[in-house]
């Protein structure tokens, strides 16, 4: 029997062909969060045009008091778009290819996610499932902006495990055949983007096809054998989990007011996002490190040794084992391995310790930094004690989730901020 698809066709509504890209789209709500220059030089580069900018709630500005007021501002915005500035629209996908810093180019495709097929509850086995463990008080912020909202426009980022390339590459492949929608550059460094519009009939079928059978119970045993006959896994995000959730908890709070018929189609009832295949050798997923201070580096050792000896982790110093490692202090460093791991994955275990280890040293703090030259800098300059993890392997990725439920919070990294999701494309989510 044919699953409901996850991930489907949408209404997608597109800024006046008059409007500069490079005005109109603008980074994740999420980035820059410590950064108000940052947010101050987006809104001069779009003065004087409608700008996707309008109709978000930047996180650095979460704390300020007029929050409220802000949030007004932004559904008369909406309003306004939907009326005057949204005025092209594509019945489909969207076809995208943004070019990186490096100039690799990142294929994927704009459509909406069945809130229905996603959950981030603990231990939950829907279709779509969140990457990392999704931090509830994150939620009600995004959601104030959502709850009241007629529009929704997407910087959330999903991956689909698909090492055949079934799903999006031979989309990219007939792109001269299809309507070109938007192209140009981003604003303040964010690099090239261009989207062709999906709607061929043809097209559309061989995509829910390609997706039917990436989710199919086939695919995910042989993929996955350790977890065989389990739920399968679709899509994962990649980008945007906390956006993500505040939708779905939208969603479950409206429920109880919409009859059953208006459940299955209310437009709330699904959020757009870009899916991407994260074998792409265009998507870098990078470990992130972990860094204590205040704590000496042989007390650290003894402590891991004594906390592996009593859960049976079987810690060696070397990398013959399942899961290695490097403990960096500020003089030296060692490779370690775990011979039993706890988790699936090398974070999970070295997660663990740390949270066994902080209970009985309340003046140890914790830090999470991706970069390795600038781990060794804060073990060299600010005495820190560091678990350079290894790198990230794509097939990991989903592997912890399918074993573990959801990764360690951050477990990895997906580019560099400018590279992430920039809004351009919006949806109706009010009736």
């Amino acid at each position: 029997m044919k699953k409901t698809p996850c991930f489907s066709p949408a209404h997608i509504l597109l800024p006046s062909e008059q409007i500069k890209l490079e005005q109109w789209g603008c980074v994740a709500c999420d980035q820059f969060t410590s950064d108000r220059s940052y947010w101050e030089k987006a809104e001069w580069a779009a003065a004087g045009s409608p700008s996707a900018l309008n109709l978000i709630l930047p996180e650095v500005y979460l704390e300020d008091e007029d929050v409220p007021r802000k949030i007004e501002t932004i559904h008369a915005a909406m309003d306004e778009y939907t009326q005057s500035v949204l005025t092209r629209a594509v019945d489909g996908f969207i076809y995208v290819e943004r070019t990186e810093q490096s100039g690799r180019v990142r294929q994927g495709l704009v459509g909406k996610i069945d809130l229905e097929a996603y959950s981030y509850a603990e231990g939950a086995k829907a279709d779509i499932r969140p990457s990392e463990h999704t931090v509830e008080s994150r939620i009600p912020p995004r959601m104030a902006v959502r709850r009241g909202a007629s529009l929704e426009t997407p910087h959330i980022m999903m991956l689909a495990d698909d090492p055949d390339c079934t799903l999006i590459e031979p989309i990219g492949e007939k792109k001269a055949q299809l309507r070109k929608v938007y192209e140009g550059e981003l604003m303040l460094g964010g690099g090239h983007i261009a989207g062709w519009a999906v709607e061929d009939p043809a097209l559309l079928a061989q995509i829910d096809a390609a997706l039917q059978q990436l989710g199919s119970q086939e695919a995910f045993d042989a993929k996955y054998p350790e977890a065989k006959g389990a739920a399968p896994l679709t899509l994962a995000v990649g980008d945007g989990n906390h956006s993500l959730a505040s939708a779905k908890a939208c969603w479950e709070e409206l429920k109880p007011t919409l009859t059953p018929e208006q459940r299955e189609h209310h437009p709330a009832r699904w959020c757009l996002a870009e899916v991407c295949n994260v074998h792409s050798p265009a998507i870098e997923i990078e470990p992130i490190h972990r860094v204590l201070f205040h704590v000496d580096c042989g007390a650290v050792l003894l402590a891991l040794i004594a906390w592996s000896d009593s859960n049976n982790a079987g810690i060696c110093f070397g990398d013959a084992k399942q899961q290695s490692f490097t403990l960096a202090g500020p003089h030296i460093a060692n490779v370690l391995s775990f011979e039993r791991p706890i988790a699936p994955l090398t974070v999970g275990t070295i997660d663990t310790f740390i949270e066994y280890f902080m209970a009985r040293h309340i003046e140890a703090r914790v830090d999470y930094v991706h970069d390795e030259p600038a781990v060794r800098a804060l073990c060299k300059q600010q005495g820190g004690v560091a678990f350079l993890l290894p790198p990230f392997e794509k097939s990991d990725l989903f592997k912890g989730i399918v074993m573990g439920g959801v990764l360690p919070r951050k477990t990895f990294s997906m580019g560099h901020a400018e590279e992430k999701r920039y809004y351009i494309e919006c949806r109706k989510i009010k009736e």
